[in-house]
């Protein structure tokens, strides 16, 4: 059975994640909490033009940098493995394992890749498709949100 305390966390976890619900079942008990979901829009931020410039043609929009074109290069037909849940990313099962999945593995569908603990749970995430690990994105001990990406894969 959840105590007052853990669910009052649970419901300060969903309201502060903006994720729409969540379920959980624990010893029986089962708790479902509906979130809002909250749609933020932002506004492009005017650049100050100097006075003197006034009445001057602006210039283009800025080319990307060489290494911000080749990451998007890079990571094209990788798979993300995304946090299904809000909590704290862990690579291994203890601080003194090695971790479960590095950069250069290669991962079946289905074995485990990391934990996320929420509320005292430990939850072990899956590769949800086989391949080779290019990429771990949170660092260890780092919270992690709602669809977070956590690894890209090279199928």
């Amino acid at each position: 059975m959840y105590k007052f305390e853990e669910i009052c966390e649970l419901i300060e976890l969903v309201g502060s994640s903006g994720v729409a619900s969540v379920e959980m079942e624990h010893a029986g008990s089962r708790v479902r909490i509906e979130g809002r979901c909250q749609v933020v829009t932002a506004a492009p931020i005017p650049a100050q033009v100097p006075a003197s410039a006034v009445g001057e043609p602006t210039a283009a929009a800025e080319p990307q940098p060489a290494d911000a074109a080749a990451a998007t290069d890079e990571e094209a037909g990788l798979h993300a493995v995304n946090s299904p849940i809000v909590g704290t990313f862990y690579r291994a099962p203890n601080p003194d394992a090695d971790p479960y999945a590095k950069v250069g593995d290669y991962v079946e569908k289905g074995q485990t890749l990391c934990i996320v603990e929420a509320m005292k749970l430990m939850n072990e995430i899956e590769a949800d498709v086989s391949g080779t690990i290019v990429k771990v994105l949170p660092e260890n001990a780092q919270p992690v949100e709602y669809d977070e990406q956590l690894f890209l894969v090279r199928p």
